[in-house]
């Protein structure tokens, strides 16, 4: 390897010790999921990212950055959603290029029903392993690395500014 400005022990094991928590987490969540609510968690994200949005529906392009997705993959997310009633495609009402992911009263019964096993699942595999000094800490250190980065669609600088729209 070049020379460079490489991690030191303690910024290796950090960094590892996040990406690998995290991926184990996830793995466990959805597995979980799955086995309690044959839902799996990304779709249940979807629910939830609806479920919190005005009117429970949000431009498709944000919901993809918010979920981490390409355009074609929440697309291919959405078809599936779309086929067992979860969600909808509407157009956009100010821009006809626009297309919008909105949840049904079906998603919304689907959410509500799977939320309890999820909270559940969430605070026996993550917060019951940590002591509450430990989840202040990691929240705010969270909160430290989120907020360092430029605001997205959505995000809480966007809201407080009036600026956040639908479309």
């Amino acid at each position: 390897m070049g020379e460079g400005p490489w991690l030191d022990e303690v910024e290796q094991k950090a960094w590892r010790g996040l990406l690998g928590a995290h991926r184990k987490l996830l793995q466990r969540l959805d597995a979980e999921l799955q086995a309690t609510q044959q839902l799996s968690a990304s779709d249940y994200g979807v629910l939830v990212e609806l479920s919190e949005a005005e009117g429970g529906m949000m431009r498709m392009s944000e919901l993809a950055e918010r979920m981490l997705l390409s355009p074609s993959g929440l697309t291919r997310k959405l078809d599936s959603m779309v086929e067992v009633g979860l969600v909808e495609r509407v157009r956009c009402p100010t821009d006809r290029r626009g297309a919008l992911a909105a949840l049904t009263p079906a998603g919304r019964a689907r959410l509500e029903a799977a939320a309890p096993d999820h909270v559940e699942q969430v605070r026996r595999n993550f917060v019951e392993r940590l002591t509450r000094e430990q989840l202040v800490l990691l929240g705010e250190a969270l909160g430290v690395l989120a907020g360092g980065f430029p605001c997205g669609a959505g995000d809480e600088a966007e809201e407080a500014s009036g600026t956040s729209s639908l479309c």
